[in-house]
């Protein structure tokens, strides 16, 4: 009996001290500085990995195999044009090589990245690395380079693992860890198309581990890398920026942190040095620049992602199909008639509305993002870090230049760790997650590859939704909810008719491509009409989607606290 109490006693104790610790990580939290009162996580090699979790690594792997003879983008000989260039030329070359169309337009760290993959690529084939063998494409190469995006992705599998230790609700977090490794994105643009994002955002991931668990000068340093991989997580920066600020680099009350200021400063300086510090000596800064940073290129991608200017750019299509309907005494420019209308690369020039120009883009992405990035400011959380970076990537994807479908990405990535904290973050992070998968469709367009795409996303959606919906659904509070729910549902539904009309018309421009058949104007004209369809309505989704969680950021994150506002 007195063995029984001590126990009774020491339970109460350690269930005290749990509840003042996580009442301590509450108020840090709601200050920003929870990484001072926060327990650290300091078992790295203890993973805790289930059965479950190498179920899904392989299961995955064994799909990813049976994907190598599928379908490759150009991308793929980009890349392998990468390897090709940094294992046959001098450093001092990288930038300047133009033996193909593929130039190299990433930053150094990425470069450095394809010059370790070119090594055991020239020991395995040595034509792989041939910079004169353009469009190699034998068995060797395909299963090198493929073998190299799955074995890359465990910096991916690895960050989702360490997300589980430490958070509010294990069995939760798992899932999310589980769908996030098994996103159709990722399928789609990396073990489809072809490119090495899951490896990227491998790293995104781990920078923000980091931030959660409080050691943000880590957060800093690796996001700092990242941007030397791949400039266009520069979306992200100034939500970076603005918590490392408030929440590392200054005190609670306002003052200046000078040890922290200098350690990220030194820190980050470090990176770019050891990035950039090679082509700055050999005065080629501004080259590198110009093929970073191609401004030439037009307002949309040669397939609109679905962002704003998708919609612009459509609205002056019917515009210019109502004057040429009607004859209408409105002004059109000559050169818009035939831009914008068959997804070709080169500039978006409009017809009838007033033409864009990247400091427009720049302005408006600027001005989106300022109330965001003020709420991150006075509230520097981890749920709030979290919240404005997916928003200023979001804003960035929705408003930037030539933003290219596949960064929907950067939105949906950081969006699902948010997918559990309530209902409306979940309805929020279904809505974007089908309208941004679906928007990487057209990405994918030869027969068997579709139909892969389209079970493999519904059968993860599915998962996805029955796993989680159920432990977030909230009853409608009033009328105006009864009526948005209703509204998103039909959305959502629209998804079923619009794939029955992009297959049918996928088949009708297949079929009238046919050597046996002529000439076809009616199908030439419509060619582009499947994807600007698709553009436009997956753009509605992520639009009101992104109105959504910036209205739950400004107005409601204060009253409402969920799992992340709560992490041990």
């Amino acid at each position: 009996m007195n063995e029984e109490k001590q126990q009774t006693v020491s339970r109460r104790k350690a269930s005290v001290t749990q509840n003042d610790t996580r009442a301590q990580t509450d108020i840090a939290e709601h200050t920003g500085q929870g990484s001072d009162l926060r327990p650290k996580d300091t078992r790295w090699f203890t993973w805790n990995i289930t059965r479950s979790d190498w179920d899904i690594l392989i299961g995955s792997t064994a799909i990813k195999l049976l994907l190598y003879p599928s379908y490759r983008s150009t991308d793929f000989e980009v890349h392998r044009n990468w390897l090709a260039i940094t294992h046959s030329l001098p450093i001092s070359q990288w930038y300047y090589d133009t033996t193909s169309e593929w130039t190299l337009d990433y930053p150094p760290f990425f470069a450095y990245f394809e010059k370790l993959l070119s090594i055991p690529a020239y020991l395995i084939d040595p034509k792989i690395v041939d910079l004169q063998n353009l469009n190699y494409d034998s068995w060797s190469v395909i299963a090198y380079q493929r073998t190299s995006v799955i074995i890359t992705e465990l910096v991916l599998a690895t960050a989702l693992l360490r997300f589980i230790p430490g958070s509010v609700d294990p069995s939760v977090q798992r899932i999310i860890s589980a769908a996030l490794f098994l996103h159709p994105g990722f399928l789609i643009v990396d073990h489809m198309h072809f490119q090495y994002n899951g490896f990227m955002f491998g790293i995104l991931l781990w920078s923000i581990l980091m931030a959660r668990n409080g050691n943000k000068l880590a957060s800093g340093i690796l996001f700092a890398i990242l941007l030397n991989f791949k400039h266009i997580y520069m979306y992200l920066a100034p939500a970076y920026f603005v918590y490392l600020l408030r929440a590392f680099c200054l005190t609670p009350s306002g003052q200046v942190e000078i040890k922290n200021f200098l350690a990220l400063a030194n820190a980050v300086i470090g990176v770019f040095i050891a990035s950039l510090g090679p082509f700055a000596v050999m005065g080629q800064i501004p080259q590198l620049l110009s093929r970073l940073f191609p401004f030439t290129r037009g307002l949309n991608h040669a397939y609109w992602a679905a962002n704003a200017w998708a919609l612009v750019t459509a609205v002056d299509r019917i515009l210019l199909k109502y004057i040429q309907f009607t004859g209408a005494k409105i002004p059109v420019d000559a050169d818009g008639v035939a831009s914008s209308s068959r997804g070709l690369v080169g500039d978006t020039v409009f017809a009838v509305l007033p033409q864009v120009k990247p400091i427009h883009t720049f302005i408006i992405t600027i001005i989106c993002q300022l109330a965001i990035l003020a709420k991150l400011w006075t509230n520097p959380s981890t749920k709030s870090f979290l919240t404005a970076l997916t928003l200023c990537g979001w804003t960035s994807f929705l408003f930037g230049w030539h933003v290219h479908e596949k960064a929907v990405l950067l939105i949906l990535v950081p969006l699902s760790l948010l997918a559990a904290e309530r209902h409306a973050y979940f309805r929020t992070y279904l809505i974007a997650s089908v309208a941004g998968i679906f928007g990487l469709f057209p990405l994918i367009f030869t027969p068997a590859e579709s139909v892969v795409k389209v079970v493999y996303s519904a059968l993860w959606l599915a998962g996805v939704y029955g796993l989680l919906s159920r432990r977030v659904y909230e009853y409608p509070k009033s009328a105006i909810y009864v009526v948005i729910d209703l509204g998103e549902r039909a959305y959502l539904a629209g998804f079923i008719p619009l794939l029955a009309f992009v297959t049918l018309m996928s088949l009708r421009s297949h079929r009238n491509s046919s050597p046996s058949n002529g000439k076809d104007t009616t199908s030439s004209n419509l060619e582009f009409l499947p994807l600007m369809v698709t553009s436009v309505y997956c753009s509605i989704g992520l639009i009101w989607a992104y109105l959504r969680l910036g209205f739950i950021y400004l107005f409601e994150e204060s009253t409402y606290q969920g799992q992340l506002s709560t992490i041990q």
